[in-house]
């Protein structure tokens, strides 16, 4: 059986050999033990090749074996991940690597991640995790280009930094903000340092805000997520982190706190927490299980966040991303929140992506007559894991540039 990129599939609860083949690369294969909190237990919770045995997961050249049996009540997940051999400079994944799962007794899946591009030293390929008392596999594909250790950092190990063999000059890029008035400029090594992974999308998100020529500008970023239950295989296979993660790199180029309120529109009274840059990492899963599934409450959820806004007492303007998926059963109390907040420096993004008829979010400013100046429409398609950075964020900030270019 092949798993495509999300997918996942029961496992039986004894061994599991998860077998790893990098074409054309020499790559090292590990395994990180996590927590319910997605982060590791202690530095032990890395295994490699050298520490390659902890708590039932053992590595043998390019496979990961788990008793699953015998993994600790403690350990939550386990993610199998390859990365490029430090030894060789330059190497990085092109090709795709392969993956398969074997269990006695059973048929063996197998996964192919996509081709990679953008400069990946290591790939996330697959987690192991817990489900109603039994084990399941998920074919992931992630890559990342900051190497095992800024991997390995951002679930928490604490490892020494490889050294260069030699001095490395850095190229001139948007590494950081510059300064205007009143703000100071974003330290990407702050990025870097405490969350590696997520450098690439920062990069590619300053470059969208800079060819538009509002890389000096400041806003608090905000995100509502849908959480009906038409979304359930959208949070299942992570392209609602993945969303998530976009966002949050977003806002570290606008708001430089490293934080990014989440509100969850669901049945309920709209549900607030929020991502940081030292626990994005498989956060929205965790979060996502808080609350039931039902039809979301936009305006609540719409109210929600212009309240958090207020009483922040932010004197930037807020941009406020709106995940949508469906049509909403509220249209009339929403387009009035729209009308309420213009005078209040908020911007509203919908993103329309999931499987839902999006007509109402789409023709807000069809009409000639259409006078919401702060609220913009972003097809993200189905899933938007799919649309590379650099097209995704054009597309995100495109007409919040606008409005926040345009004169008071």
């Amino acid at each position: 059986m092949s798993l495509c990129k999300g997918e996942n599939a029961a496992l039986a609860v004894r061994p599991v050999v998860l077998s790893v083949s990098v074409p054309g690369l020499a790559a090292d294969v590990s395994a990180l033990l996590l927590g319910v909190d997605g982060k590791v237990r202690g530095d032990d919770d890395l295994v490699f090749y050298n520490h390659p045995v902890q708590d039932a997961v053992s590595i043998a050249g390019s496979a990961v074996t788990a008793d699953l049996a015998r993994v600790p009540q403690s350990v939550d997940r386990v993610v199998i991940a390859a990365s490029a051999d430090p030894q060789q400079p330059g190497a990085v994944f092109t090709r795709a690597p392969q993956l398969t799962v074997a269990q006695a007794g059973s048929p063996d899946l197998s996964f192919t991640a996509p081709d990679f591009t953008s400069g990946e030293t290591v790939v996330v390929l697959a987690e192991l995790y817990r489900r109603s008392g039994g084990w399941k596999v998920r074919a992931v594909g992630q890559g990342y280009a900051s190497g095992l250790a800024g991997l390995a950092t951002d679930y928490g190990v604490d490892v020494e930094p490889e050294q260069p063999a030699a001095p490395v000059a850095r190229v001139p890029g948007p590494t950081a903000l510059a300064p205007g008035p009143g703000r100071s400029a974003i330290d990407l090594a702050k990025v870097e340092r405490r969350a590696p992974g997520l450098a690439a999308p920062v990069r590619q998100a300053g470059q969208a805000l800079a060819d538009r020529g509002i890389a000096e500008r400041r806003a608090a970023v905000y995100l509502i997520l849908d959480h009906d239950w038409h979304m359930e295989q959208l949070y299942e296979s992570f392209a609602v982190q993945a969303f998530a993660e976009r966002i949050l790199a977003l806002s570290a180029n606008l708001d430089d706190d490293g934080t990014v309120p989440v509100i969850f529109s669901s049945q309920d009274q709209p549900f607030l927490e929020e991502i940081r840059l030292d626990n994005y990492r498989g956060r929205i899963g965790r979060l996502h299980t808080q609350i039931d599934w039902g039809w979301g409450d936009v305006a609540a959820s719409m109210r929600r966040a212009v309240g958090h806004y207020q009483e922040s007492g932010a004197a930037d303007p807020a941009f406020i991303v709106t995940q949508v998926g469906d049509e909403p059963c509220d249209k009339a109390e929403i387009r009035s929140l729209l009308q309420n907040t213009a005078a209040l420096g908020v911007f509203w993004l919908f993103v329309g992506f999931g499987r839902g008829k999006l007509a109402f979010y789409k023709n807000l400013n069809a009409s000639a007559s259409a006078t919401f100046t702060n609220v913009a429409f972003y097809d993200a398609g189905k899933n938007p894991g799919s649309v590379p950075d650099d097209r995704f964020y054009t597309g995100l900030v495109q007409a919040f540039a606008t409005w926040i270019g345009s004169p008071a």
